[in-house]
């Protein structure tokens, strides 16, 4: 699979790539249990930050599309890994939307104490 990064857009090479990868899951390009090139290698292939590549990568584990498992590497998830999926991107929602509207973490994790 080949990715590639728009310096002239609007969005951030991170998220150009996430959305990217997110797509490709989506689409059924890339399929369940498939091991993601690590983030060293991509960040060569592609001419990125390796920082950019691990935060396109956290980002869509923050979300269930893919999983890491340590020194094996990072996999797009499988139907078993999505239990907990919709609570985690309602999560990575939320932290958006508190760090957008400027919330420390502590208050951050006091409202979701506050609703449990």
């Amino acid at each position: 699979m080949e990715w590639t990064i728009n310096a002239d857009a609007s969005a951030p090479p991170f998220e150009q790539l996430r959305q990217q990868i997110a797509a490709a899951v989506a689409a059924g390009e890339l399929s369940p249990g498939e091991r993601l090139p690590t983030v060293r290698a991509l960040a060569t292939d592609m001419g990125l930050a390796v920082n950019t590549v691990a935060r396109a990568y956290r980002e869509l584990e923050s979300m269930g599309v893919i999983r890491t498992e340590g020194r094996r590497g990072s996999f797009v998830s499988t139907p078993q890994d999505d239990d907990h999926a919709d609570a985690a991107a309602a999560a990575a929602d939320f932290v958006k939307t508190a760090q957008r509207l400027g919330l420390r973490r502590s208050e951050a994790v006091h409202l979701v104490e506050r609703h449990w």
